[in-house]
């Protein structure tokens, strides 16, 4: 059986591409494989977030200069508990695309989790918050922080993560868009070089 498995993985590398592998391990839910197969920053660092490894997908992010990548480095920061990080990405998002509503609600969540945290922290100096670790529970029912959004409604850890999750960027329209982009600058430094 481990043949036939060692088999297929050397077929597939043989007519996929790196990032096509990656897809394949994304849609079936294997978020460290795909990681680790895709090469596009914005697909791996989706893998990342996806697989609950934040600070790995902020990295992937921000090898992108893109208001997708900014505003998907905020969500992976935001989930670390770094919030001026979270708000410095999500800027940077809104200034290469203004008006981008998501952004923009984003980045009032995070200026209400940062000032929620230094409300009840007070003067922590240079430390950061966020988790050691961050698990997400399917079972439990709203035991995780609340925070207030725009309009007075609360929302639960749970919906928030849940928010975050669904807004990564990863369809692939965009991830064809960015694999050319990507391609055509690749070219461009190798012609100029």
């Amino acid at each position: 059986m481990k043949t036939l498995a060692l088999i297929l993985a050397a077929w597939n590398a043989l007519w996929f591409t790196p990032d096509q592998q990656g897809f394949r391990h994304f849609q079936r839910g294997e978020f460290a494989e795909a990681a680790a197969a895709f090469h596009d920053p914005l697909w791996q660092g989706a893998a990342w977030y996806r697989g609950g490894e934040f600070e790995q997908a902020a990295r992937s992010f921000a090898r992108r200069d893109t208001p997708e990548a900014h505003y998907n480095e905020g969500n992976a920061c935001l989930m670390k508990g770094k919030y001026e990080a979270a708000i410095a990405s999500y800027s940077r998002a809104l200034e290469q695309r203004p008006g981008w509503k998501e952004a923009e609600e984003n980045l009032a969540l995070a200026r209400a989790r940062g000032k929620q945290a230094e409300e009840k922290a007070g003067d922590l100096g240079d430390q950061r918050l966020g988790a050691d670790k961050i698990v997400f529970d399917k079972k439990s029912k709203n035991l995780g922080q609340e925070t207030e959004v725009a309009g007075g409604r609360t929302l639960s850890e749970q919906e928030i993560q849940a928010l975050w999750l669904r807004r990564v960027s990863t369809r692939p329209a965009d991830f064809l868009k960015a694999k050319f982009a990507y391609q055509e600058a690749a070219q461009a430094q190798k012609a100029g070089q």
